[in-house]
């Protein structure tokens, strides 16, 4: 679940945009040492492991270890390319019996490294059919785009429970006699169970109504599924509405790595800010299943194992967020006991959430302790991350311009600190206009000292809050005075572009509000 959660899952969200690379590059694309540096990122590592991941599932962790000793003891302090990986694993596979591939080790995984993106996989339950393609972040029915990449894929599945035993696609659809079901309501199945393969899944509505029923009843269904549901809804391979019908059980969920995805998902970190300003988010204040799970989920993670923590943080962030007032008094209780304490050490993994939540809930004293531990000598690279984004959590508007007055200096911050503090205030509830004024007002200064590196920061975070030709012509204004003609059309585009999106998250943000209000008594 962890692995998943923190590995899988995020780098998933990542490579799903048209222009990422490949995980493996050929050497006469890379030229110069910024292409070599950009390697090393987040397709790399978390990618590299999730694929890792997958084929030591496939090869089985026995036959995958012993390779892995093989390739690793032939060079020992010498070079390799991922070639001679596949050349040891294919040894292995060869000298054995029990697990047979449908291609060579290297003709499997290159499909995996030397194409970018990864497969969504549509299952047909009537037909049994399973088709491939590629997965982009949105699901357009009118698009004319084709994409030809192909995946060789390892498919895991069960059927009513049982697990069945592997099978792969490695053709664009495949029909698989033994996945044909009955007319029962009884008859499901799923894949990808165990979420060691790097793909999505998507299932028909036949398919989806009979999972819909095993909701309350199979646990392992429900980790699975709303991980599933999450996903279509999130890149529209579901209505809305149909998603929402599913969070019904939640009311009875307890599970905290369920709440944790499904909060990741509803309540995004990016658009705490922004989802205030729509209709939907007084109407999630007051449901009362979300508000009492919160709560719930709050006490189960202070008192259960390890497992149970990692997932506080977020569980805990969205309960102040949503104004449950026990946890605005824990964070209140907890920030006034540091002050009290100064070695008093809060709990890391709420300890963003606590300082936010106790300088937004105090004044200038509380907001003035911040300041003080920033400077403090022992505080952690870390620690003076969360503060600096806590004091721009205040709610007094004399807080920020003078806070964002403090970013100016050369004495009180270094260099790269300010257009930190400026992004950190423009996300926050009242902090969005005072930064952009503020942006405005000493932009002279801030060009001289950053260039437009931190315009474009900025841009990139204000655009959140762009939804009416009259803030686009108020924007545009700046950039007529502050930009080259071929980058004010550029700045015009990308506004006009955020406008659109921002206006499509209203209109989808609407239908959630209309659902809840139907729904938020049941």
């Amino acid at each position: 679940k962890i692995f998943y959660d923190h590995v899988v899952q995020p780098v998933l969200s990542e490579d799903n945009e048209i222009g990422v690379r490949s995980l493996s590059e050929s050497e006469d694309k890379i030229k110069g040492s910024f292409s070599l540096m950009s390697l090393f990122d987040s397709i790399t590592y978390n990618k590299g492991a999730s694929i890792t991941w997958m084929l030591s599932g496939f090869l089985t962790e026995k036959l995958f270890i012993r390779a892995l000793t093989s390739y690793l003891k032939e060079f020992a302090f010498s070079n390799a390319n991922q070639d001679d990986l596949w050349t040891h694993i294919q040894m292995v596979v060869d000298a054995q019996d029990e697990v047979q591939l449908p291609a060579s080790v290297k003709q499997i995984m290159d499909s995996w490294t030397c194409q970018n993106g990864f497969p969504v996989l549509t299952l047909n339950l009537t037909t049994g059919t399973i088709s491939q393609e590629h997965f982009f972040n949105k699901k357009n029915a009118n698009s004319t785009d084709s994409y030809n990449n192909t995946w060789i894929i390892p498919v895991s599945w069960i059927r009513n429970g049982s697990s069945q035993p592997l099978i792969w696609l490695d053709k664009s659809s495949n029909m698989f006699p033994e996945m044909q079901v009955s007319e029962s309501e009884y008859d499901w199945i799923l894949l990808n169970v165990n979420l060691t393969g790097y793909y999505r899944v998507n299932y028909d509505e036949l398919n989806l109504k009979r999972l819909a029923r095993l909701l309350e009843n199979d646990p392992k269904v429900r980790s699975y599924f709303m991980r599933f549901f999450l996903f279509a809804n999130r890149f529209g391979y579901m209505q809305i509405e149909t998603a929402l019908e599913l969070t019904k059980y939640l009311a009875r969920e307890d599970e905290l790595f369920i709440w944790n995805a499904v909060l990741l998902n509803l309540v995004p970190e990016n658009l705490e800010g922004t989802l205030k300003n729509y209709e939907v988010y007084p109407l999630l204040k007051v449901s009362p299943f979300l508000l009492s799970k919160c709560g719930i989920c709050i006490f189960y993670s202070c008192y259960f194992g390890f497992l149970s923590r990692v997932y506080l943080e977020k569980l805990f962030a969205t309960a102040c967020w949503l104004g449950l007032q026990d946890c605005l008094d824990l964070s209140s209780e907890l920030y006034a006991k540091w002050m009290d304490h100064p070695e008093y050490k809060i709990p890391f993994l709420i300890r963003r959430t606590v300082c936010c939540y106790g300088v937004a809930g105090g004044g200038e004293k509380e907001w003035n302790f911040a300041w003080e531990m920033y400077n403090h000598t022992d505080s952690t690279k870390e620690d003076k991350d969360i503060l600096l984004s806590a004091m721009s959590c205040a709610k007094e508007s004399w807080l920020l311009y003078r806070y964002l007055q403090y970013g100016l200096s050369d004495t009180l911050f270094s260099s790269n600190c300010t257009s930190v503090i400026i992004l950190y205030v423009a996300t926050k509830d009242i902090g969005h206009r005072i930064a952009w004024e503020f942006v405005t007002e000493n932009w002279p200064l801030l060009s001289e000292r950053y260039g437009k590196e931190l315009l474009h920061d900025v841009l990139k975070d204000m655009a959140r809050f762009v939804n009416t030709d009259v803030q686009i012509q108020e924007l545009q204004v700046f950039y007529n005075t502050t930009l080259e003609e071929d980058e004010r059309v550029a700045a015009t585009l990308l506004l006009e572009f955020t406008k659109s999106e921002n206006m499509e998250r209203r209109e989808l943000l609407i239908r959630v509000a209309n659902w809840l209000q139907k729904n938020v008594d049941d």
